[in-house]
This record gives C-alpha cells, sequence and structure tokens, in this order.
C-alpha cells in the first residue's frame, strides 16, 4: 500500500497541491492515511468521509454526486446520514477479483483533481494486486 500512497503523492505534486489519502479496509478500518505537509486540515476529515462513502455506497463517489441532486433517488442521504456520507468525487472502492477489500479517499485539491488522484492511486492498487 506504500506504493499506492506514493503514487498518490506523486500525482498531487503534478498539480502542485497538498492532499490527504486514506486507505479504509472493508471493516471500515483506516489501513493507511498520508496528510501531506502542504495539505489543509479539512482534507483530513473528507478524504476519510470518501473512502468510507465509496465502501458503504460501494460505488465512486463521483457517481453518488448525481443521485444526491433534487429530484434523484437519494437526495437527501448526505443529511439523512448526519454528515458521515460525502457525494464529492475522489472516494473509490478497491476490488479484488470483483469483491470489495476496501476503498481510497483523497482530499485536498479540486473535485476534478481529487478524483483524478484516487484514480491514479487505484490504478496503482490493480497493478500491485494482480
Amino acid at each position: 500500500m506504500e506504493k499506492v500512497i506514493q503514487t498518490a503523492v506523486n500525482r498531487a505534486n503534478d498539480f502542485d497541491i497538498g492532499v490527504t489519502i486514506v486507505i479504509m479496509r472493508d471493516n471500515q478500518v483506516v489501513q493507511m492515511s498520508y496528510h501531506m505537509p502542504n495539505a489543509n486540515l479539512v482534507s483530513s476529515t473528507l478524504a476519510r468521509k470518501k473512502a468510507w462513502s465509496a465502501l458503504a455506497m460501494m460505488d465512486a463517489t463521483i457517481n453518488l454526486s448525481k443521485e444526491v441532486q433534487p429530484g434523484a433517488d437519494l437526495y437527501q442521504i448526505e443529511t439523512m446520514m448526519g454528515g458521515k456520507l460525502t457525494s464529492f468525487g475522489g472516494g473509490i472502492p478497491l476490488k479484488v477479483d470483483g469483491h470489495i477489500i476496501g476503498a481510497i479517499g483523497v482530499s485536498g485539491g479540486t473535485v476534478k483533481q481529487d478524483q483524478a488522484i484516487c484514480e491514479t492511486a487505484v490504478d496503482t492498487f490493480v497493478k500491485e494486486s494482480e
């Protein structure tokens, strides 16, 4: 998992931003977390929420974003979950042999940057898992 974190840090450096990266196991325990020195404090909370949300919803948080808008099927779910769930891009489940074994959450940049960094980290995870 160290390589996954390092890949995410390298991608964040490409964007010249600081982020927090959280890798959460399927039992909701944080396996690894790294807060870059130049990351804002909010990213520490949001990265964990993004990982948890991807795990809980069994889908990337960016996909959830469309479903929580007014008139959509999951409108108000974030409020009903007491703020534990987040729909910002940057959270993606980790799968091995089609089974979710955890999730990664990234926060600190724009939604697009967080999503790109998270996708890069997941790609590394997949390569390392083969």
